[in-house]
């Protein structure tokens, strides 16, 4: 096959799947007005292509989506001037399929189609090629991105640094646990304590009051226990408190630093190694940040993804919650997975509370797995990554 056409589909990687598989040497789509007389759409597919390692032709023919006979034709052109060509019906819309359906009975054309269900090609007409394939590739949380026309940004967490503090991680949620009740004013406490003056870096060594400023006028006390805590897993040192008067420690590093003085970090962090526990994911990426550029009239936007993990060809998104779930973040991480991930993308909510009724059925509404704080504390939650990405049967 030197030749793929292929329907273009609103869910990215219908577009490049079967293509990035097979390669051939050049990709024909027919595609929507808006697509056809986009450069910037159309360099975004050929610059996923180039990423992968590859650099097809591609074509890009404006089609009906929904007149058929003129779908037909278009197909029959195609055809006639790549005789060699195949065609993928796995995206598109009613209206080309239902060309296609006649495209192939009329015309000498090998047909074929992907199961995300069975993960698979399969032969539909004269597709041998295509006969019964089983789906080989792994694609990152970059390629997901960049194949929907999007850019992976560096977020608030060096991933490349993340291995190094794995022994760290459940200590440092143990903590949490044993003092959730208190955790926003103890991070609170954090950062008044050592603070960023003037967009400065927050100092590594802290002396400071042992009472300091709250939320709306309030005044927040250290709390003993939790500094102790902190000292006894690594993340302070020199901790000297003087109850009442004054407080001084330093942080053992940057990135300690900055996991003592955010809200959610224990808890991105905790997911994120239950990612990896899990041991299916090809690739994990903490504090996924996206932009979307200029894609079929959006505006450049930028989102970010708490952890966001590949297992083949299915990305898992996953948004943390050290509070209530609502149904904004419901609804947002809902549009995310759509955006990058496409159908068969999966979507979690890992909340430290106990959902509610209301939430917990808009969460099964958009398809979004619940985790909250009853699965946190049964040390679970790798078991459940796993059901949800339908590697292991959930337990009843």
């Amino acid at each position: 096959m030197n030749t793929l056409i292929e329907l273009f589909d609103e869910r990215a990687i219908e577009n490049v799947l079967a293509a990035d598989i097979f390669r051939p040497q050049r990709i024909i789509y027919l595609c929507q007005t808006e697509v056809a007389q986009s450069r910037d759409r159309q360099e975004q597919i050929g610059d996923f292509f180039r990423h992968r390692g590859w650099n097809p032709e591609l074509i890009f023919v404006e089609a009906s989506q929904y007149k058929v006979d003129r779908i037909l034709r278009q197909l029959l052109m195609i055809s006639e001037k790549f005789p060699d060509c195949a065609l993928d019906v796995t995206g598109g819309s009613d209206a080309e399929l239902f060309a296609a359906g006649l495209f192939a009975a009329k015309a000498d054309v090998r047909v074929f189609t992907y199961s995300r269900r069975k993960n698979r090609f399969y032969n539909i007409s004269g597709a041998d090629f295509a006969d019964n394939l089983p789906c080989d590739i792994s694609y990152s949380v970059k390629d997901f991105f960049l194949m929907a026309g999007g850019t992976l940004l560096p977020g608030r967490v060096d991933n490349g640094i993340l291995r190094e503090y794995l022994d760290d991680i459940d200590p440092f949620f143990d903590c949490f646990l044993q003092h959730r009740r208190d955790w926003n004013n103890i991070i609170t406490y954090m950062q008044r304590v050592s603070p960023a003056e003037y967009g400065q870096i927050p100092p590594m060594d802290v002396q400071g009051n042992y009472t300091v400023k709250g939320e709306r006028g309030g005044r927040i006390c250290a709390k003993e226990e939790a500094l102790l805590s902190f000292e006894r897993i690594g993340f302070l040192r020199d901790l000297e408190i003087k109850s009442g008067e004054k407080v001084s420690f330093r942080f053992r590093d940057a990135n300690t630093r900055a996991w003592l003085r955010d809200v959610g970090s224990v808890l991105e962090l905790y997911v994120y190694k239950a990612c990896l526990d899990a041991g299916i994911f090809n690739d994990i990426i903490s504090s996924a940040v996206v932009r979307w550029d200029e894609v079929l009239g959006h505006s450049s936007v930028i989102n970010e993804i708490d952890v966001m993990a590949t297992r083949g060809v299915v990305p898992l998104f996953i948004s943390c919650k050290v509070s209530d779930i609502k149904t904004e973040a419901l609804n947002e991480l809902a549009i995310l997975r759509d955006r990058f991930g496409g159908k068969g993308a999966k979507a979690a909510i890992v909340s430290t509370e106990r959902c509610n009724a209301a939430a917990r059925h808009r969460a099964a509404q958009l398809g979004i797995a619940v985790i909250d704080r009853d699965e946190l504390e049964s040390g679970k939650l790798a078991y459940r990554l796993k059901v949800i990405m339908k590697v292991e049967e959930a337990e009843f």
